[in-house]
């Protein structure tokens, strides 16, 4: 197996806990919304539609983010020549070329795991591992072969 290439570009993906926290955040704050509108709409006096349409526009909203989640974004962006880090709050650099990595470590951040790449200029990307909809291991094994995929080392035999 560590001689088969590994697919390029490849997404890694949000988890589904992850999907599934972001979607149920966003119900409550259109719940919260939504009382809000409520309020202003009995104090104001203004058409009761306005709600209907608030609701229906958060509702779709709400659909389009989870599906924005589930098929379009992605934690980590893989590509022959380096990476990209999508939506990850604190991740610090989000995009370099896999020969800048000097060193690639397993961490824990604030009780997260994380993998960090530390890059040549002493800049760093820190990749939430929780975040991924995939094994911990497996991710770890497959950026140590594009590691050395990228820095043009190959493996012996």
């Amino acid at each position: 197996m560590s001689g088969t290439p590994l697919p390029t570009p490849h997404d890694y993906r949000f988890a589904q806990a992850f999907t599934v926290r972001l979607v149920g955040l966003s119900l409550v704050a259109l719940a919260l919304v939504m009382f809000a509108g409520t309020a202003v709409v009995a104090v104001s006096g203004v058409n009761a539609d306005v709600l209907v349409v608030l609701l229906g526009v958060g509702v779709a909203g709400v659909f389009g983010l989870g599906w924005w989640l589930r098929n379009r974004a992605f934690v980590l962006r893989a590509e022959s020549e380096g990476y990209v880090v999508g939506p990850v709050r604190g991740a610090g650099v989000k995009r370099a070329r896999w020969s800048e990595v000097s060193q690639a470590a397993t961490t824990t951040v604030r009780g997260i795991d994380c993998l960090v790449l530390h890059l040549e200029d002493a800049r760093a990307t820190t990749i939430p591992v929780e975040a991924l909809a995939v094994d911990r291991e497996q991710f770890v094994r497959e950026m140590q072969r594009r590691l050395r995929a990228g820095q043009g080392h190959r493996p012996l035999g």
